[in-house]
């Protein structure tokens, strides 16, 4: 991946960075969340940290900012609940859905323990974790309103800053990521 190319249209678009992660911070941050950056987000965090407004801060290690990070990696659980409440939300492969709306919630909540964990990127633009490979593909993620955003980081980044039209990512080469494919509408 050309993480110069990425800084490069990311900063002609107004976005600003700091200096990229180092190796001990990749540990710490992975073991205060929970899971591994795919290569290619690591390797592009580590050449430069982007720190605007949408931008996750992975550096700053406050509880506030701690706090703030775990509700992005909760926020695609919070809207399957939101639509399992609101709008008969379930997914055949869960099984019949039960009457009670608590063991509805508890059965999805279960499933989404399962699934890749998705890590959050830019506003509610998510990468799965899984597998721990580059060209893993990007997700938006509003409730479960879910589609591709990139069939990889650099086109991602491109439909996200204007540069490329999101209808002309390679949809037929998308990687298939369990769970999160098949929610892709």
């Amino acid at each position: 991946m050309d993480c110069a190319y990425i800084q490069r249209i990311l900063t002609n678009q107004g976005v600003k960075f700091s200096k990229g992660l180092n190796d001990d911070e990749i540990v710490e941050i992975e073991s205060i969340y929970g899971f591994k950056f795919p290569p290619d987000l690591k390797e592009l965090l580590m050449y430069a940290l982007p720190v605007s407004k949408g931008f996750v801060n992975w550096r700053d290690k406050s509880e506030k900012n701690i706090k703030h990070i775990k509700k992005r990696f909760n926020w695609p659980l919070e809207g399957m609940i939101f639509d399992i409440k609101n709008n008969k939300f379930w997914m055949d492969d869960w099984g019949e859905k039960p009457n009670s709306l608590k063991d509805a919630i508890k059965i999805a909540t279960q499933e989404f323990k399962k699934a890749p964990k998705l890590i959050p990127i830019f506003s509610h633009r998510y990468i799965s974790d899984t597998p721990s490979e580059s060209g893993n593909p990007i997700y938006s993620v509003y409730q479960t309103d879910i589609i591709f955003y990139g069939d990889n980081l650099t086109t991602y980044f491109k439909v996200e800053f204007d540069l490329m039209d999101q209808q002309d990512i390679d949809f037929d080469n998308i990687k298939e990521i369990p769970f999160w494919s098949n929610l892709v509408g």
